[in-house]
């Protein structure tokens, strides 16, 4: 698990090193100073990154510090043994990540990766996880940047609309997106479609 998350962690260094060093220093994970990796054992794997702080390890739990140059963290193990309403959650249907969240009382995520049952953690598996979450976080990078040019005088609602997908709260983001312009029409809640519609939304407004 620790040279599975360092392996994804090097691809995301790696798939970033073309972009301009304050724009890279941007991204969400070197942002951070130093960030928290939890691997969490139910019936998938997850493995969450975030910005909040857990608490110093107790009796069999594990820590374990890491870094790449910017990159710092600390990576942390739980499963139903240290947190036993992990062992609860059903995910007969699929990966349950609010449930997951839940248990761990984590309320803003940098990232969640939910691996299914039998599938590899080989540094091919890594690469693929960390260059997909480097591209997803620097094309929102661009999305923000063109947003504030569309809409200087709402740039403050930008800014916080960034954070919600920094911490992964893709409802704060569509509600941000709807302030910023009311008339905006969006079929789900997804960061990705919402940016784009709003963009798209702004430059009819605008006539850019």
């Amino acid at each position: 698990m620790f040279e599975y998350v360092r392996a994804s962690h090097q691809a995301y260094v790696d798939a970033s090193t073309h972009l301009a060093p304050a724009d890279r220093l941007r991204l969400p994970l070197f942002s951070a100073p130093e960030f928290t990796v939890v691997a969490v054992g139910t019936r998938y794997l997850h493995i969450v990154g975030t910005r909040e702080v857990l608490p110093a390890p107790m009796g069999s739990e594990i820590c374990l510090k890491d870094s790449i140059g910017d990159l710092k963290w600390v990576l942390r193990f739980y499963d139903s043994t240290v947190i036993p309403g992990l062992a609860v959650i059903d995910e007969t249907q699929g990966p349950a990540i609010a449930s997951v969240h839940d248990a761990l009382g984590l309320r803003s995520t940098l990232y969640h990766l939910s691996i299914p049952p039998g599938s590899g953690l080989s540094a091919h598996h890594a690469q693929h996880a960390g260059t997909g979450l480097a591209h997803s976080h620097a094309a929102a990078a661009r999305d923000f940047e063109t947003l504030v040019s569309l809409a200087p005088h709402k740039s403050a609602l930008v800014l916080e609309m960034n954070s919600a997908f920094v911490n992964d709260l893709s409802n704060a983001h569509a509600l941000l997106a709807l302030a910023i312009a009311p008339n905006l029409v969006i079929a789900n809640h997804e960061f990705g479609p919402v940016r784009k519609a709003l963009i798209k939304e702004l430059r009819g407004i605008t006539g850019d």
